[in-house]
């Protein structure tokens, strides 16, 4: 994001795949080097008929269907704040940041790194939305059966299991 004057202007860099993920691999490595302390957000997003949200990034892991959601500056954005933004970014829906619940915090030395991920729900304004780069695909869905055998991330389980939902 970049600030102008006194009116903050957004501007989003859409990155080819492959580079997202040279990017991501070259970022695991040095998270195990250096073991930074890192601030993330996943979005829980759901629908009023029940269905919620669930997204394959396009680096990384790209068989597990996950949260949409990113890392975060503590001083910079709250949770909230960051949740509504990496939704705008990754799927062009816009949530006002009040409209985010706080589901759980998990801290986790994952990947070689200390990380404090903040998982977070919200009801989605619509079901339409438009797939940045960084994401493979995404899809709404009444329960993780519609997904077949595929892998689904531990955040994604850990959501279910704290609205009620399978």
């Amino acid at each position: 994001m970049v600030a102008c004057g006194d009116n903050q202007r957004v501007y989003f860099v859409e990155l080819p795949r492959p580079v997202l993920r040279s990017v991501a691999w070259a970022q695991r490595r040095w998270w195990r080097l250096r073991r930074p302390t890192t601030f993330g957000v996943k979005a829980f997003l759901r629908l009023p008929d029940g269905r919620f949200l669930v997204v394959r990034h396009a680096y990384g892991d790209t068989a597990r269907w996950g949260l949409p959601g990113g890392g975060y500056r503590p001083g910079r954005e709250s949770p909230a704040e960051a949740a509504a933004r990496e939704v705008r970014e990754e799927l062009g829906l816009a949530i006002d940041p009040v409209g985010f619940e706080v589901l759980d915090r998990a801290l986790t030395t994952a990947e070689g790194k200390r990380d404090t991920v903040t998982i977070l729900t919200a009801q989605a304004p619509s079901h339409e939305i438009r797939l940045a780069a960084e994401l493979a695909e995404a899809r709404w869905i009444a329960g993780v059966d519609e997904l077949d055998a595929a892998p689904v991330s531990r955040r994604l389980k850990m959501a279910l299991a704290l609205t009620g939902r399978r």
